[in-house]
């Protein structure tokens, strides 16, 4: 149960006495370490916020400064005590937070300070350490009160003397306390709309009758039953959470209600009506046994029956997912005809069956994902089954194909998820037919369809016919792309997002003729080469994550590739810290965000650098591994020379009388010297 401290700011903040901000007749004097209430404001503030300083004391002279003070929050102090005169000047108060602090010390005395604000309407003691008993004292003549929160307290059990003056509270929040039994704790709350007890230790709900509440939160407690009061009275609940706690059995609810949100999420809840086997325990009765002071009554009832009397007709919302749920009663969705969210996901289901007489003309939402689902089936006639169905999400079953039909009554459809399962899309008419399959040709509303980890094999003829999709997601099919990609014809004016990771894409396999794409996913393919046909997109966003790219092409960013995107993903790559111009390139582009920049790195001999801090050494070595060839062969190369011509000069000198001799006696010529 969230309370809103509402506020009045419409200009820009600026700076007054005491180094606090003004807007108005708005105060803002947050983390400033005050250790007590400036007295130099002005004195027509209306808004005080005070949290995150040092106040330990609220004294009586306080806030005799500010008579029109309506708005005051002392959030995360250090309060441990408000003098009971401290308010006697400031009786319009209305909204009053005092969240985080220490009043449990001397909670006697900040209670009388309370009790004289008449107009108080809003109070929040959310992080006191306070006991039951505290709570009672503390609110004890705040009869004004309309919401009030005691949340993060050291609550434990709940009786009829706590709220008993507050006859004008429209909601409570007592979460995250250690409640774990209440005894007729609201039944003088007539006005109460919105209670709120999640994160508790509550092990059970039986005999709910609080019927002008609107929203009731019991999530996060270890409830295992809630039954609602046997009474023909209209119950105002229109939103009820249960979810995650340790229910085993549908909740009985109100035989008249508003309900329209029921969230069951996390239990361990089934239905017994029909065991696994085949057994039936239709007839078989559950004895309750409900002590109520020194009376012991023992109630005992069909298990069915209580189903059927609870009524679901006015309900929208229906989350049962994450139970034990194997199957669901005869008639139980024939109870909901105004549900439009079903979520049924991460249970036991191996079956799901719907027929014109279970319509669900409201359905916009079906979510049967991470069952053991090997059959849905619809009994097709001439009725409508889910014609307002727009998201149907099937995802990590066991199916191998859907009905025939099944999407000639769903004329809304726009998202199916198939991912995960053992499905494979039926061809055109006329080539073989494969005995199981999933026909979508020719379903003109759907625009986003994921088939990841299907097992697709090299698909033919066009399965996408008629369609119009905008989102297409292959990805986890490594054999997918072993053939002809004449399959994807009839996407090329309209696919937008394309997911291929992990599909053994090579850089040479060319999608550049899906001209409308604007976001693609390459990633987990092992690809050696940035491929060629990129260039001929406009994508937005592309993501090569987990390939084996050593490089990117260094001209990237003044590409028209380059130009277009927005967003590029890299990371898990064995660039080479040598070649990293493409890099310092990216850095440098307009407009371009690398959001996976952090876990880029590159590969010199066995180290994992970042790109943007190479050490020194590295520098170096790269320098020397990219200098122009030619350069470095004379660089090594003239030392040699030098050396044979310095040898050959000596040789010379020491043997050129020698030399001459040799000469003068071959050519018998006679030489002066």
């Amino acid at each position: 149960l969230a309370v809103g401290w509402g506020s009045r700011m419409d200009a820009a903040w600026a700076p007054s006495p005491g180094g606090c901000e003004l807007v108005q007749s708005i105060m803002d004097c947050t983390g400033r370490w005050l250790s007590s209430i400036p007295g130099n404001l002005r004195g027509d503030t209306e808004e005080l916020f005070l949290d995150d300083n040092t106040i330990q004391v609220l004294g009586n002279a306080s806030l005799l400064l500010y008579p029109q003070l309506w708005h005051l929050s002392l959030t995360r102090n250090r309060l441990e005590l408000i003098e009971p005169g401290a308010f006697l000047s400031s009786q319009g108060l209305e909204v009053l937070s005092l969240t985080d602090n220490l009043l449990f010390t001397n909670y006697s005395l900040t209670a009388a300070a309370l009790s004289a604000l008449p107009a108080l309407r809003m109070l929040d003691l959310a992080g006191n350490q306070l006991r039951e008993d505290m709570v009672s004292v503390l609110v004890s003549n705040l009869s004004s009160l309309e919401s009030l929160s005691v949340a993060r307290n050291i609550i434990m059990r709940l009786d009829s003397s706590i709220f008993t003056n507050l006859t004008e509270l429209l909601e409570l929040n007592l979460e995250k306390n250690y409640i774990f039994e209440i005894d007729n704790a609201f039944e003088g709350l007539q006005r109460l709309q919105r209670l709120n007890l999640a994160y508790n230790y509550l092990p059970c709900l039986v005999g709910f009758d609080l019927t002008q509440l609107r929203v009731l939160n019991l999530s996060n407690n270890v409830i295992e039953w809630f039954l609602t009061m046997e009474i023909d009275d209209l119950f105002e609940l229109e939103v009820l959470d249960l979810s995650h706690n340790r229910l085993l059995f549908f909740p009985v609810l109100p035989q008249q209600s508003k309900l329209h949100s029921l969230l069951l999420q996390d239990n361990r809840m089934s239905f017994y009506q029909r065991l696994p086997n085949g057994t039936s325990l239709a007839n078989v009765t559950m004895q309750f046994l409900i002590i109520d002071g020194n009376s012991t009554n023992i109630t005992t009832v069909r298990l069915w029956d209580e189903l059927c009397h609870s009524n679901l007709s006015s309900l929208r919302l229906l989350d049962m997912s994450q139970n034990e749920v194997w199957g669901l009663p005869d008639d139980f969705l024939a109870q909901t005809p105004s549900l439009t969210h079903l979520k049924l996901n991460q249970n036991c289901l191996e079956a799901f069956h719907l027929s014109e007489e279970d319509p669900l003309a409201m359905l916009t939402e079906l979510d049967l994902s991470q069952n053991q689902l090997v059959e849905l089936g619809v009994k097709v006639g001439t009725g409508d089954i889910l014609p307002s169905l727009q998201l149907f999400n099937l995802s990590t079953n066991r199916l191998q194909a859907l009905p025939p039909g099944i999407f000639t009554h769903t004329r809304k459809i726009t998202t199916l998820d198939l991912s995960y399962n053992r499905v494979d899309l039926c061809p055109q008419p006329g080539e073989p037919k494969s005995l199981s399959c999933v026909d979508i040709r020719g379903v003109e509303t759907l625009t986003h369809l994921s088939l990841a980890g299907c097992g697709l094999q090299g698909m033919g003829g066009r399965p996408f016919q008629g369609t119009s999709l905008l989102h297409l997601d292959l990805s986890d099919n490594r054999q997918l792309l072993s053939g002809d990609l004449g399959w994807l014809q009839d996407l090329v004016l309209t696919l937008q997002v394309l997911s291929l990771r992990n599909t053994s894409l090579s850089s040479t396999t060319d999608f550049s003729a899906l001209s409308s794409l604007v976001r693609l996913d390459l990633s987990g393919n092992c690809l050696a080469a940035f491929p060629g046909w990129l260039g001929a997109l406009r994508l937005r966003s592309l993501d090569l994550r987990d390939n084996c790219l050593p490089a990117l092409p260094r001209d990237l960013p003044q590409a028209p590739l380059g130009r277009s995107l927005r967003e590029l993903y890299l990371s898990q790559n064995p660039y080479n810290c040598c070649t990293l111009g493409w890099w310092d390139a990216l850095q440098q582009a307009e407009g371009l965000r690398v959001p996976d920049g952090p876990e880029v790195t590159c590969r010199h001999g066995s180290r994992a650098l970042s790109p943007g801090a190479l050490p020194q050494p590295v520098l170096q070595s790269c320098r020397w591994q990219t200098a122009d060839l030619a350069l470095l062969y004379l660089v090594l190369a003239l030392p040699t020379c030098l050396t044979l011509l310095v040898a050959f000069v000596v040789v010379f000198l020491m043997l050129k009388e020698k030399l001459l001799k040799m000469v003068k006696n071959r050519c018998g010529v006679s030489s002066p010297y």
